[in-house]
Order: C-alpha cells, then structure tokens, then sequence
C-alpha cells in the first residue's frame, strides 16, 4: 500500500507499509504399503488327518468293487496331499495283510484347509482270487483297516466299510487325490 501527500518545497513522500500475511497448510501424506507373504501349505502328516476307506455305492461289475478313501484335515491349519496313496491293508487287529498299490501318479497338489476332505478310488476285486491268492475260500483275509501314509510322514488308520477280502494279493489300482 501506498501513500503520498504533499509537502514543502514540492518534495513528495513516499510511506511503504508492507504487510505480511502467513499462511500454514499442513498436508498428511498417507501411504498404504501392502505386503503379501506366500506361506504354501506343507504336506500333510498323519497326525492331521482322520481318514474312511468305504464301498462306492454302484460302483462294482465284473469281478470289481469300487472303494473310496477319504483324507479329512482335522487339524486348524492347511496342509496338501498329493499323488497315489501309500497304503497298507490291515487285518481286524492291525498287522498288515498283502497290499500292493498301482495307479497313474500324476496329480496335482491338493490343498486341504482345516475341515476340508480330499479323495482317492479304488477299484479291486473282493473274490476273484489271483496268483498267489488262496484258490478256495476268501482270496486273502478280510481287511477292515487301510492304513495310510500321507505325504508329510505319520500315519492315519482308515477303517474299511464293510470290511473285506482284496484279491491279486492286495492289489488295489488306485486313482490320485482329488479335493471332495
């Protein structure tokens, strides 16, 4: 702002104010950093799965029966199974009986929250005795436990519903996991 005014002797002032005004501005900078960890879930053990091997409803025909076994996640944490099941038939009080497992194993990694289950069939014959089977009678005895070893190591005790008798000495032609 200025001012100026008259004077003696014709000389003109000149008064300068000056005016300072601050202002503040206060800006937040607000940055979201997210960061992503990649836990996989590890393999299952035993310890972490409740299993059944039991009939297929339908699922027989020509000298043939379908089982299914079922893996469930009983622990609170994921873990995976994966391929051809490793398994041993058991009699009624757990020592093992003649099993021998085929199948095609490849297969993906099937992941099992807690709670979840995963599957695999079988398919054997219960009464058309084999080489090595006995030839009169059951073929072998009767299995009432399969007793599976997941990928982690442990073991898990299936119980076979309704128990039976497995020919071709235990031969159980397997399919690979699959999520149920």
């Amino acid at each position: 702002m200025s001012v100026a005014g008259c004077g003696l002797g014709g000389t003109t002032k000149t008064v300068t104010v000056t005016r300072t005004r601050t202002r503040t501005v206060t800006t937040t900078v607000t940055r979201t950093v997210t960061t992503t960890t990649s836990t996989a879930a590890s393999a299952c053990t035993g310890a972490q799965l409740s299993g059944t091997f039991a009939e297929a409803p339908g699922g027989g025909g020509a000298g043939q029966i379908e089982y299914v076994l079922t893996l469930t996640n009983t622990s609170s944490t994921s873990c995976t199974v994966s391929g051809l099941p490793v398994a041993v038939l058991l009699d009624a009080s757990k020592a093992p009986l003649p099993t021998k497992v085929t199948g095609k194993a490849i297969s993906p990694l099937v992941s099992l929250a807690a709670g979840s289950s995963a599957q695999a069939t079988a398919r054997f014959s219960p009464d058309v005795p084999g080489t090595g089977d006995s030839q009169s009678g059951t073929c072998q005895p009767k299995a009432h436990f399969l007793r599976v070893t997941p990928n982690g190591g442990g073991t898990v005790d299936a119980p076979v519903k309704p128990p039976t008798s497995v020919c071709e000495r235990g031969t159980l032609n397997f399919t690979v996991y699959a999520g149920s």
